[in-house]
């Protein structure tokens, strides 16, 4: 009798186990789990909300260079735009691959990447960074040909140095704090004066002023973006300017950044009247600043990080109708 029940007792733990390797089923990370990258998903990785930002320094150096030859040199125009779309999207897929890569973004707040999520092998991310890189360059050639401007090879050579050990390399600077400092010079400076330049063979003090306007809300974005990951990158010791300088300064500094080129627009307007209207700007400029002071879970930052970067654009797209108008 005895024995029978032991019996029983036995069968009845053998039928609770459960089948296969229980630690094997609990690693979220194995890649036989994942489902594979869809076109979505590599749309995504480009980060389309970001894209404004290259837009709008071309859209504002056209528009200097207006200024100086009224004629619209509509090839050299686009090309631009080709170059700074393409050296953006390069960027972005690049960071997905350094990162994932690293170990940075395993535990990030904003929307997964390829490389982390395991959904696209780290030579496809990287084989997409390097062909876009690779149009940058075409079109930058393209470019230096049409305008006999040669020096301009190293100008373009260098951008595409600086994208890459943004997060690339063994000590990327954007690991370092100097990530802003980047996105201002490349994404503000060299894009905005370069298109006016290459358009109308000199940069009026025009294009200066809207050079600096558009690298301060690029570097808004990127403060907003660290802003949102700065608990994530502070544990991947990723010291980007909002771990450095602590999220009280991030949100001052974010506020200082919106400002600014709002303030260039005043003065813009003295000489360009039509300049006012980028001053229509200032409401989801203000309204993304005030998220960055108000928000209690950090996926809201992407709200403020989209907005600043339409505010851009429609900044960039008024100070073009202040200069040809």
């Amino acid at each position: 009798m005895a024995a029978s029940t032991r019996k029983k007792k036995s069968g009845g733990a053998k039928k609770q186990r459960p089948r296969g390797n229980p630690q094997k089923a609990q690693v979220s990370g194995d890649p036989r789990h994942v489902t594979p990258a869809t076109l979505g998903d590599w749309i995504a990785a480009a980060r389309l909300r970001t894209l404004p930002l290259a837009i709008a320094p071309v859209v504002i150096g056209t528009g200097a260079a207006r200024i100086i030859d009224n004629r619209f040199h509509w090839v050299i125009a686009l090309a631009c735009l080709v170059v700074a779309l393409a050296l953006q999207i390069g960027v972005n897929f690049a960071n997905d691959y350094s990162d994932g890569i690293r170990g940075t973004d395993d535990h990030r707040v904003g929307p997964a990447r390829l490389t982390a999520s395991r959904k696209a092998s780290p030579r496809a991310v990287l084989t997409v960074a390097l062909a876009f890189f690779g149009i940058a360059a075409a079109a930058g050639i393209a470019i230096v040909v049409r305008t006999g401007h040669w020096w301009l090879l190293i100008v373009g050579a260098v951008c595409i140095v600086a994208a890459w050990f943004y997060t690339g390399g063994k000590r990327p600077y954007g690991y370092y704090g100097l990530g802003e400092l980047f996105v201002f010079v490349f994404f503000g400076l060299v894009a905005t004066l370069g298109t006016t330049f290459v358009q109308a063979g000199v940069v009026p003090v025009e294009a200066w002023f809207g050079a600096v306007a558009a690298g301060l809300l690029a570097c808004a974005v990127l403060l907003a973006n660290n802003l949102r990951d700065l608990e994530q990158d502070r544990v991947a010791g990723k010291r980007t300017l909002s771990v450095l300088v602590g999220k009280r300064a991030t949100q001052i500094l974010f506020t200082v950044l919106i400002l600014v080129p709002f303030a260039i627009a005043a003065v813009l307007a003295l000489v360009y009247p039509i300049a006012w209207l980028s001053l229509l700007g200032l409401l989801p400029a203000l309204a993304a600043v005030l998220i960055v002071w108000t928000y209690r879970d950090p996926r809201e930052l992407v709200v403020a990080l989209s907005v600043t970067s339409l505010t851009s654009l429609a900044y960039a797209g008024f100070l073009f109708w202040a200069f040809v108008g």
